[in-house]
């Protein structure tokens, strides 16, 4: 019974997670206008670090060498998934940006089966597959032409894959809160050195632009990469790439909601397919086969 709470809480955290980045939309559209990308990456875990810190200081004694090394690789992998979709988006469109990092979602199963050689489940499989269309459908413009952007942006994917398996991996040994602040503080120190070594030093200081970047550090890099920590100790990485998968969807909601965006026929059944994943991976049909043992007596 823990077991099952345990799972649940973790999948509510995972969902708030997907709500909180699909918000995230809005604000980081608002930023661009008075920050560069590597500013905003820089300004956003610098504020997940110091929150973090400040919260957990009494936990930081108890950091051990082991959380120091596993942080750094999940810091380096999420600076690096980072950085090739803020590239690639200077050269591909933001839809065709959105649509091929969430390829992520497909992506993490077959990473767990070639390095664990873990038994893929059909259900959650089939559930990433009809994520990945329900995004198509949510936010890709339909051209055929692939350049150097869309390519950037698939390594992008592989490296959010490789991140989300590698927190699935790592905290089942370790404490979730100080391996979330080393990731965070590696991802600042890179993103300082990226800021530094680009000269980008003149911040705008507009009170627009400064509210959305912190709106980035406390809820969408802070709280959520903590949620999504705490959370991968109880549920799988496939599932946990299908419920964050789930922020294509709460960005078309905030985007109707808070940018007046037009509703299409399209988004819905966008949402409809990825809905039906949600579904699929959660329940594996369980209510059909109740269903059919119930006729059978």
């Amino acid at each position: 019974m823990e077991e099952h709470m345990r799972k649940y809480i973790g999948e509510i955290m995972l969902f708030t997670t997907a709500i909180i980045w699909g918000s995230g939309f809005v604000f980081s559209a608002i930023s661009l206008d008075y920050l560069t990308p590597y500013q905003i990456l820089a300004v956003r875990f610098s504020i997940g670090l110091i929150i973090l810190s400040l919260i957990f200081y009494k936990r930081l004694k108890f950091i051990k060498k082991s959380t120091l090394k596993k942080g750094f690789v999940l810091g380096l992998l999420l600076y690096l998934a980072f950085l090739l979709q803020t590239v690639g988006l200077q050269y591909t469109t933001p839809s065709k940006n959105a649509f091929i990092t969430a390829i992520n979602v497909v992506i993490v199963p077959f990473i767990a089966f070639f390095m664990d050689k873990r038994k893929v489940d059909k259900y959650e499989f089939i559930g990433a597959f009809l994520a990945i269309i329900g995004i198509a459908f949510l936010s890709l413009q339909f051209t055929a032409e692939v350049n150097i952007g869309d390519l950037l942006t698939l390594a992008c994917a592989f490296g959010f894959a490789y991140q989300i398996y590698y927190t699935s991996k790592y905290v089942k040994d370790e404490d979730p809160i100080l391996l979330t602040v080393v990731q965070m503080g590696t991802a600042a120190v890179l993103g300082w050195i990226l800021v530094f070594g680009k000269g980008e030093l003149n911040f705008s200081l507009e009170p627009e632009g400064i509210l959305s970047v912190v709106y980035l550090g406390v809820f969408s890099t802070t709280l959520a990469y903590c949620f999504q920590t705490i959370a991968q100790k109880f549920t799988s990485e496939t599932k946990t790439a299908i419920i964050l998968s789930t922020e294509a969807f709460w960005g078309m909601v905030f985007s109707v909601i808070l940018l007046s965006e037009v509703l299409t026929g399209r988004m819905i059944v966008g949402a409809i397919f990825i809905l039906t994943a949600i579904l699929l991976s959660e329940t594996k049909l369980s209510f059909l086969k109740k269903n059919s043992i119930e006729e059978l007596r």
